[in-house]
């Protein structure tokens, strides 16, 4: 099994040539990249799109400034004032120097990855009133690290935290005080699907259980870097 997921990540091609979230987030600030993360959902190429409309610069001006630019924006799920909420709620965290980076690996220290990934989004509910259907999509619920049973798969997150510490090609690799180890795979349905396929997971649904259990088990092929194989569940989706 090691050899074959070997060979499909040996297979991958990513570059600024496919559409991903990512080729986007690299030149941005943390939390503009968290942002484009939140929103990489649904069609890929509607979600660039979007993602290219948005001006990150916004993250640095007034509730008032940020209404006003961003009153036709809106996307999937969310709502004009949802998208608008989001970027005010980020801007605030700005203004008051509340940096991502310092509030996870503050709480990875003290509690190990899941106490930081609930960390991180209860922050992120201290200052955005998830109260609409949008937003709560999008930033999802904060959780209990103890028990993580009924979670969605935070994959989004997941997603953001791979490209965060993770060294290798394409991932950023900015937060070095967490160990690449410790990340958990980002589940969506088709790399769900395809781990099941292949034996990997026996869970039946695709939340953040599962992703634990599929994580354990590339942990197997290598345990340094358990994620990387994400690409290789990608590209095996690709082909089915």
């Amino acid at each position: 099994m090691k050899q074959f997921l070997d060979n499909l990540l040996s297979e991958c091609k990513l570059d600024e040539n496919n559409l991903d979230p990512l080729f986007i987030a690299k030149d941005l600030a943390d939390d503009a990249a968290l942002i484009c993360a939140l929103f990489a959902y649904g069609n890929v190429k509607a979600m660039i799109k979007f993602l290219r409309s948005l001006d990150f610069a916004l993250l640095d001006e007034n509730e008032e400034t940020i209404k006003a630019a961003l009153n036709h924006h809106y996307y999937r799920f969310q709502t004009i004032e949802d998208v608008q909420q989001l970027f005010i709620g980020f801007a605030k965290m700005r203004r008051e120097r509340v940096e991502l980076q310092t509030i996870f690996e503050t709480a990875y220290k003290n509690g190990g990855f899941l106490y930081a990934l609930s960390t991180l989004i209860a922050t992120l509910h201290k200052y955005i009133n998830a109260n609409t259907h949008g937003l709560g999509f999008l930033l999802a619920k904060p959780f209990d690290h103890t028990n993580p049973k009924g979670v969605s798969a935070l994959k989004r997150y997941l997603m953001f935290l791979r490209w965060m510490v993770r060294t290798g090609f394409p991932d950023l690799g900015r937060w070095r005080a967490v160990n690449s180890a410790d990340l958990l795979i980002p589940l969506d349905t088709h790399s769900f699907t395809q781990a099941q396929k292949l034996g990997l997971i026996q869970r039946k649904t695709a939340d953040l259980l599962a992703s634990i259990e599929l994580t354990n088990r590339l942990r197997e092929f290598d345990e340094s870097d358990p994620v990387k194989y994400d690409f290789a569940l990608y590209r095996l989706g690709q082909n089915s």
